[in-house]
């Protein structure tokens, strides 16, 4: 299974997507704040969103997994 990991450190602002959503590679699939900016977050994989791992307003760490896919 394909995770989506935070690409930078920063602050979960909104997501786009849901539990059983269908992404594809490059989509928008979050937006985040960094450095008092807003960054959006592209998808590395496709896949179907099987888990949630982080809430709306959590901060994150680089690398930190996002979304499970399957």
């Amino acid at each position: 299974m394909p995770n989506l990991t935070s690409p930078l450190a920063g602050k979960i602002m909104q997501f786009y997507v849901k539990v059983g959503d269908t992404v594809a590679e490059d989509d928008e699939f979050m937006l985040m704040e960094a450095m008092k900016m807003e960054n959006p977050v592209y998808a590395t994989a496709a896949g179907v969103v099987k888990e949630i791992k982080v809430k709306e307003g959590q901060l994150v760490e680089e690398g930190d997994v996002l979304i499970v896919l399957e």
